[in-house]
């Protein structure tokens, strides 16, 4: 008996020792995808001191001629941040640009003036993956969202391959796919929730939601989880024989304006994108939902939950020191 015991105590002391080094692994991965202790606020103060006010002059300018420039500014920094070092911005043959998941990326030659605009004062100082993140940063507080302090002193990537884009978020992955995918790059379920309320501005193509109206299941259905009355909205922006290439608003009411609408529609039916309304039906996303729908507690806190994620997002894989270089122009490498 004794011998049993002693097999039984030992058999769960290994269980808690194993535990322990699955999490401390897990923390160590962690921290090697997220970058942000290698970053710096004020990083450019000394080398380069009006970047942030250049970046967002540039920014302004080209948003007083396109609202549209914001939200697409915000998508460019989130298709580059599964690996925040500008690789987005490359044009080749094969460079992430290319790939089908990248499909629609715009508001590259903002970009591309902001770093005129830099060169010409600071050659070879500022990288086109900080530029990026700063002017995603004044995308969002230019539509009415939060503002908050970006850390620089990324480099920029030496590499972009369309094969390194398959690990995007998609809007027709699965809850828990689009969970799987975020914490492979240390993002938690709420940071998922967060971050996709960055559809708070912007729109989509009819594409994207089309099957949804018409062909949900292949049985010539129309998706269950869209309030009805919306789904007719839907049809007619977005009719069964059109081009697929109407836009429609993300953010039905305030597709200009950032704020928490996005998650009230949501739970009232109304998410545009598949993945934006699954959200809600999964138990780990649901109650994150609700809090910044205005449900469950004061609504602004949205605000606040995005600026840290943005801030957490910002710092996956950064290339810092000597790695990565700086570009001389943000579409060709080094």
């Amino acid at each position: 008996m004794i011998n049993i015991a002693l097999c039984i105590y030992s058999a769960v002391k290994l269980k808690l020792i194993m535990q322990k080094i699955v999490i401390f692994f897990t923390l160590i991965q962690t921290f090697s995808v997220l970058g942000t202790a290698d970053l710096e606020v004020g990083f450019y103060q000394d080398s380069c001191p009006n970047t942030e006010q250049i970046v967002r002059s540039t920014m302004e300018q080209h948003y007083s001629a396109d609202l549209k420039i914001a939200p697409a500014i915000l998508r460019l920094h989130f298709h580059d941040c599964f690996g925040c070092d500008g690789s987005v911005l490359i044009s080749s043959s094969s460079s992430e640009k290319t790939s089908p998941f990248n499909a629609g990326l715009s508001g590259f030659e903002v970009i591309d003036d902001a770093k005129n605009r830099l060169e010409s004062g600071c050659p070879g100082i500022v990288s086109c993956a900080d530029i990026l993140a700063l002017a995603a940063r004044d995308a969002v507080s230019l539509t009415g969202g939060p503002s908050w302090e970006v850390a620089t002193g990324r480099r920029d990537g030496s590499v972009s391959s369309a094969l390194d884009t398959f690990n995007l978020p998609t809007p027709f992955d699965s809850v828990a796919v689009l969970k799987q995918k975020f914490l492979a790059k240390g993002l938690s379920a709420q940071d998922l929730v967060t971050l996709t309320g960055a559809h708070t501005i912007g729109r989509a193509e009819c594409r994207l939601v089309s099957y949804r109206l018409y062909n949900y299941t292949g049985k010539g259905d129309v998706d269950p989880s869209i309030n009805t009355n919306f789904a007719n909205i839907l049809s007619m922006q977005c009719p069964r024989k059109g081009s697929g290439r109407n836009l429609i608003p993300m953010d039905t009411g305030s597709p200009d304006v950032f704020d928490s609408t996005f998650f009230f529609n949501v739970v009232q039916g109304n998410g545009v994108l598949e993945s934006d309304q699954k959200i809600l039906d999964d138990m780990s996303t649901r109650a994150y939902v609700r809090t910044y729908a205005g449900f469950d507690q004061a609504a602004n806190s949205f605000e606040s939950a995005f600026a840290d994620a943005m801030q957490k997002m910002g710092g996956i894989e950064v290339k810092t020191g000597s790695e990565g270089n700086i570009r001389k122009v943000c579409s060709v490498l080094n």
